[in-house]
């Protein structure tokens, strides 16, 4: 099997059979907003109730998919529930009453993890989510590009074999040697490449956050939206 790849489109040029419709949903979801965010901040400052400056807080990088944050979770314990759960519980039952000034923003939140008591358990969701990512990274593929037109091309590892094919778009011979090619990539769809891109933002988040003695927030969607 052969993908050729050009501008972030894919084909297999080595079927003939037809490809299957993109599902709708994941589609629709991608465009739409981040219901559920994480955000650390000062404990003392919900304590108190004092300002919290942009400098004072932390937040992840997360990919714009809607159900990112709650997919990259499925697998994860945070003590001794689910870590979904978790964040759930959070938002239902350690809510904070009155964000301090700065954190208007966020509507409702909920404390999910306090250091010091929560530090060992939020370390081990990091590691989960790390292993996670890679477990669930999959198959992997050498990647070529054509040296006339640009055009890359992708084979599994399993199946690369030393080859050379003429460029499906201009004609250019292709070297397909494993030495020859200029790197490796996974093979997954992109939603699976994001849950996983957002198991490693919220991994090194969560470390970030205790190794800064960090209250842990989960917020739901803005106030505004």
């Amino acid at each position: 099997m052969v993908l050729m790849t050009q501008d972030d489109n894919t084909v297999d040029v080595t079927s003939p059979a037809p490809q299957a419709p993109l599902p709708e949903e994941p589609a629709a979801a991608m465009q739409a907003p981040v219901p559920l965010r994480f955000i650390a901040v000062p404990g003392h400052r919900l304590a108190t109730g004092t300002e919290v400056g942009p400098e004072e807080t932390l937040e992840p990088q997360l990919p714009p998919l809607r159900e990112a944050v709650e997919r990259a979770l499925v697998g994860a314990e945070f003590r001794d529930m689910r870590a979904r759960d978790r964040m759930r519980a959070a938002l239902a039952d350690d809510k904070v009453p009155t964000p301090p000034s700065g954190l208007e923003r966020l509507g409702p939140s909920g404390v999910f993890a306090r250091p010091p008591q929560d530090l060992p358990a939020l370390l081990r969701l990091a590691d989960q989510l790390d292993n996670l990512a890679t477990v669930e990274a999959g198959e992997r593929a050498l990647v070529w590009r054509c040296g006339k037109c640009g055009t890359r091309y992708a084979v599994p590892v399993a199946l690369a074999r030393s080859v050379v094919i003429p460029c499906e778009r201009c004609g250019n011979p292709v070297d397909l040697t494993p030495e020859k090619s200029v790197g490796e990539e996974a093979l997954m769809d992109p939603f699976a490449g994001a849950v996983n891109a957002t198991r490693r933002q919220l991994a090194g988040f969560f470390r970030e956050a205790m190794a800064r003695g960090f209250t842990v927030l989960v917020a739901g969607e803005d106030a505004g939206a």
